[in-house]
């Protein structure tokens, strides 16, 4: 039965709690049931029982954004899931790092909450910058990567395309000419100065694009199932530059979601949900 777990009752209890599902082993005569702070258990059966397993789904959020704007996602997955949102460092309050922003940095940073949840073989959702970290972990790190699922990543850069998407990245520009958004990166980002946020940022794409950290040859190295998808109407990362990386992936799916501009907050939840768990 796929997704489940068959246990011998004379041997093993269960225990679960809201995310998932795990066993543990009894002891012969152990009275039926266990008790541990935050958890609920199950008595012992003579019948086998199945378990349902929830993977885990890790969400990647983009460039200035946090895992806030993931929220909405995460709510409609978590039935299938056991849906983790992640900062990246300097992201959402989380503590600004020494070192500039960096994709390395960031899959560093993804990479170490895996391991300290002790999650196995996770399947990472990255909207934008978060797609491009994510396959950049699918690349570097396979062992502990199921699958990779991005929206709206653009993969193409170089200096000339990194300088003129930093243009609006400006901050004084910002401040001035869409206060609303200045003052929604305030609160995103409080207690740290989204300012700064916005300029590292911005160093870090045009690091980027003088030394891409995913090459051409990368992607036929990135051996995990990979749902690449873009929206028809999003135009940093163009349907081309997606279907380009679709084509050299080995084993990958690619989608176009109607009426979808760049903007996470404009995507259809519903449709996007749909799409991450048929895969």
């Amino acid at each position: 039965m796929p997704g489940y777990a068959a246990l011998s009752a004379p041997s093993f209890s269960y225990v679960k709690n809201d995310h998932q599902t795990c066993c543990m082993p009894v002891d012969e005569g152990q009275s039926a049931g266990i008790t541990i702070a935050g958890f609920y258990t199950c008595n012992l059966y003579k019948e086998p029982i199945f378990i349902l397993m929830k993977k885990h789904l890790l969400l990647l959020h983009g460039a200035i954004g946090s895992a806030a704007e993931l929220v909405p996602l995460a709510a409609k997955l978590e039935e299938d899931y056991t849906v983790h949102l992640f900062d990246f460092p300097g992201h959402g309050g989380k503590q600004l790092p020494d070192a500039p922003f960096s994709i390395q940095l960031f899959a560093e940073a993804a990479l170490a909450y895996i391991i300290q949840e002790q999650l196995e073989k996770v399947v990472i959702f990255g909207y934008s910058m978060g797609g491009y970290t994510a396959l950049y972990m699918a690349r570097h790190y396979p062992q502990i990567i199921e699958k990779v699922i991005c929206l709206g990543t653009k993969f193409r850069w170089t200096e000339t395309i990194a300088r003129q998407e930093t243009k609006m990245l400006d901050a004084d520009a910002i401040a001035a000419k869409v206060p609303a958004f200045a003052a929604t990166l305030a609160s995103r980002h409080a207690p740290n100065s989204w300012q700064e946020i916005v300029r590292r940022t911005s160093d870090m794409l045009l690091a980027v694009g003088s030394n891409n950290p995913l090459k051409e040859e990368d992607y036929p190295n990135i051996l995990c199932p990979c749902l690449v998808m873009v929206g028809d109407r999003d135009k940093m990362a163009p349907a081309e530059e997606t279907l380009t990386v679709y084509r050299a992936l080995p084993d990958a799916a690619f989608a176009v979601l109607p009426r979808t501009p760049h903007a996470i907050e404009k995507t259809d939840m519903n449709l996007l949900a749909q799409l991450i768990r048929q895969f």
